[in-house]
């Protein structure tokens, strides 16, 4: 085992995807009450090309391959909570969907927020400025959007199972014995979570679009969708630290707004939730340590 690395995952529907060095694993909850797993080895191109992993540009890196292994894992989880096991995504629906996904993104965090504060700029003057009116408005909308999401009923279980996923990592990372009453007194917030990630993206575009000045509409908005990489780097480097320093005033700071927005996007799981989340990650343990293969 590589006691350095740090595990962690995703909720999926019914169940919950957990990742360790070597290998990933969704366990899902099927309609007979049962748990199937799902394991299938993983390799990051980061080990073969080394430049990919410097800083600002592993966390590029990480979003890219964490997307296409969360879709794979929810086109599996789909599948199996309605028994239909020959559902999963192709190589070419991930391409399609990750590309609608990315231009709705574009529309809603980018177009939406730029086109609102260019509408603006007669009543605020400079470019400080406007890029804090417009960091606001992205940061509105994310919100916005976060709260209607989990107000479905289908989204308000994922976000349970979210719980879930983090508790037991928690719980993990304690060095807590894994059992489901245990792990149930840990909290579902965690700092290396996917929400805290996406609202430092937001709050680091406001700094990293204000050095850019004035600017036509047009080119505004290509330059912020060119700059995403930079953002998204910058933001997975400070991740990383509130995460390693989380006890230091200052990244509990930083930390703060992130932990809040989890309160939207995780439930207190039930014992069941727990149970999936166990299971995916003492899959990723057992392959980790060389006690099975994966199949």
């Amino acid at each position: 085992m590589r006691p350095e690395f740090n595990y962690g995952g995703q909720a999926v529907i019914e169940g919950v995807m957990m990742r360790g060095p070597d290998s990933r694993a969704v366990a899902v909850r099927r309609p007979d009450n049962t748990i199937v797993i799902d394991e299938k080895p993983v390799s990051s191109i980061t080990s073969r090309v080394r430049p990919l992993k410097w800083p600002m540009v592993r966390g590029v890196v990480v979003l890219f391959e964490s997307l296409v292994m969360g879709l794979q894992a929810l086109s599996f989880s789909a599948g199996q909570a309605v028994e239909e096991e020959d559902e999963e995504l192709t190589t070419r629906d991930i391409a399609i969907t990750m590309i609608i996904a990315f231009a709705l993104a574009i529309v809603l965090f980018v177009v939406v927020p730029t086109g609102a504060t260019h509408m603006l700029t007669r009543w605020v003057p400079g470019s400080v400025l406007q890029n804090l009116v417009e960091g606001v408005i992205r940061i509105g909308v994310f919100l916005a959007y976060v709260a209607a999401i989990a107000r479905m009923n289908d989204i308000k279980r994922v976000f349970r199972y979210h719980g879930a996923e983090h508790k037991v990592i928690n719980a993990y990372e304690a060095g807590e014995e894994l059992t489901v009453d245990r792990i149930q007194r840990y909290p579902t917030y965690h700092p290396r979570c996917g929400t805290s990630f996406l609202l430092i993206v937001l709050v680091v575009s406001i700094f990293v679009f204000a050095m850019l000045g004035e600017q036509v509409l047009w080119w505004r908005i290509l330059s912020r969708i060119l700059l995403l990489p930079v953002v998204a780097g910058i933001s997975y480097e400070l991740l990383k630290a509130s995460a390693r320093y989380e006890n230091n005033l200052f990244f509990r700071l930083f930390a703060a707004p992130g932990k809040w927005v989890q309160r939207l996007t995780t439930g207190e799981p039930d014992d069941q939730m727990v149970e999936v989340a166990l299971t995916a990650l003492k899959a990723v343990l057992r392959e980790d340590r060389g006690e099975v293969s994966v199949r």
